[in-house]
């Protein structure tokens, strides 16, 4: 049983809108990231309820879903923050000072690793490697690539993150 609060159900034109992904591949299932990726972009991480109705959609078992979803580090299946900080983890980052920014997030921010501020601004999480070595160390905030980040990068933009 999951211990975060139900979302909304899907509405019509999130359901159409899955229907019309389906229709571009030759199985519904291969359709399931991109569904997966339409639901999280609007409602930010998918709960249980709404991995049923896609599920559905789809003609999988949920079970199989929360597989793919749960493979993927950058679909969410709990509640993320406004901005989601994917600090890279990569050995030419952590030379290059990635402890040092971590520290800094959990120091003004007060979030280790795989938590969320208590405002709901930031979520950190860790990932591999974003292939931007040449500029490391590297993060992502969303869908924004940064490199050569320092504690300044990280202040900037914690400073211009409004509350939700």
């Amino acid at each position: 049983m999951s211990i975060v609060e139900a979302q909304p159900a899907l509405d019509p034109t999130e359901r159409a809108e899955i229907r019309n992904l389906i229709g571009h591949y030759p199985t519904a299932r291969a359709a399931a990231i991109d569904a997966l990726k339409l639901v999280q972009q609007r409602r930010r991480y998918i709960g249980d309820n709404l991995l049923a109705e896609i599920a559905h959609l789809l003609g999988l078992p949920a079970a199989e879903l929360d597989g793919l979803a749960t493979f993927y580090n950058l679909i969410y299946r709990k509640p993320v923050g406004q901005t989601v900080i994917l600090l890279c983890d990569s050995i030419t980052c952590w030379i290059t000072g990635r402890d040092h920014l971590a520290q800094h997030i959990e120091r003004r921010i007060g979030i280790k690793p795989g938590e969320t501020s208590a405002d709901g601004r930031f979520t950190l999480l860790p990932i591999v490697c974003l292939g931007h070595c040449d500029h490391a160390p590297a993060m992502m905030a969303n869908d924004v690539l940064h490199g050569n980040v320092d504690p300044a990068t990280l202040d900037a933009m914690f400073d211009a993150t409004p509350l939700p």
